[in-house]
């Protein structure tokens, strides 16, 4: 599944890798009022998924882990930090929780749980090595050229599975040659069968743009936009200028059902990429995402260089490194890239 990007420039070859050290992620939470009979945990998790921690937490206090709520799933081969809440009653059980891999920094309150997608974005801090001075330049002026002008919102490698083999299953069981018994996972298969289609309608979209916009993203007639205050819509003129203001981001289709489809020349790409009949719910995605707060520290004899930044939700910071090294990473390459160091 290759990832194309609006620069097709020279590649980087610098490398990175998942763990505790190199690859930080702290989550970018909604406002918490303070007061309520939820307890609202910023918690640290170290070499641990999201499911493992939740379960540390569910297993101590006893309770079943749906009680426990959560914004989103953060990397296992990584040093995390995500919200997570529970109700008040567990305040002072919560007091004698000890973890070798789990930390609670602070503990506030709210009136409702956190629930899947109640976050703003994530802060993300990697160290890039094998960087010269040259190559930290170019970085750094492809980072910044990506905060200005969009980053393609590729669904990354880690969506897919280690071999991308559930792709496959995917497909078959849409198709009726395979079926699956397990709720959870006919449901993680058909988000996978959405992502496939979506990130090869945007690959069309950005080489379209590359060859047709001098790698600005192309907007088209009947595209589907989402506005800053998530709103759908299709204007009769293309909004260029809130676009370029960064008020509004055109997006790409889900497909599914009762979903807003785009119209004319955008449609007619749109199409290609689409199954009518998937039963399903269907949504859209932003095509491009802005990365804000972009920060460099090169430690110039080590040849590593400090990327951070923050990206909205949803978005892979795998897919903002891809952008920048020109070049597709698979969970292979990322795994076994620092051996040859």
């Amino acid at each position: 599944m290759q990832r194309e990007y609006l620069e097709d420039k020279e590649k980087i070859n610098f490398k990175f890798e998942q763990n505790k050290e190199d690859f930080i992620v702290e989550e970018l939470p909604r406002k918490f009022s303070g007061r309520g009979n939820f307890l609202i945990l910023k918690v640290q998790k170290v070499e641990l998924t999201t499911w493992d921690m939740i379960a540390a937490f569910a297993q101590f206090l006893n309770v079943s882990a749906e009680k426990i709520g959560y914004a989103g799933l953060k990397d296992k081969h990584a040093t995390t930090t995500q919200y997570i809440s529970i109700e008040s009653k567990y305040e002072k059980a919560l007091k004698k929780f000890k973890h070798s891999q789990i930390k609670i920094l602070s503990i506030t309150r709210d009136k409702y749980s956190i629930r899947m997608g109640d976050l703003e974005g994530n802060r993300f801090v990697i160290n890039l090595f094998g960087v010269d001075k040259i190559e930290a330049g170019q970085i750094e002026k492809r980072a910044l050229k990506s905060a200005k002008n969009g980053l393609p919102n590729y669904f990354g490698y880690q969506r897919f599975g280690r071999d991308e083999d559930s792709i496959e299953q995917a497909k078959s069981m849409i198709a009726g040659d395979l079926y699956i018994e397990d709720t959870k996972l006919k449901k993680f298969l058909i988000s996978i069968y959405q992502s496939v289609f979506f990130n090869e309608w945007l690959k069309e979209r950005v080489v379209l743009s590359r060859e047709k916009n001098g790698g600005k993203f192309l907007l088209l007639e009947g595209d589907v936009y989402l506005s800053n205050e998530d709103k759908l819509f299709t204007p009769k003129n293309i909004p260029q200028k809130d676009f370029d203001a960064h008020k509004v981001v055109p997006t790409g289709l889900l497909c599914g059902r009762d979903v807003f489809r785009a119209r004319g020349a955008a449609r007619e790409i749109e199409e290609k990429y689409d199954d009518e009949f998937l039963y399903d719910k269907g949504l859209r995605r932003a095509a491009l995402v802005f990365p804000q707060d972009v920060e460099f520290n090169y430690r110039n004899n080590f040849d590593i260089l400090k990327v951070s930044f923050s990206l909205p939700k949803g978005a892979y910071a795998t897919v903002f490194l891809e952008n920048i090294a020109n070049k597709n990473f698979t969970a292979k390459m990322v795994k076994s890239s620092l051996k040859k160091r």
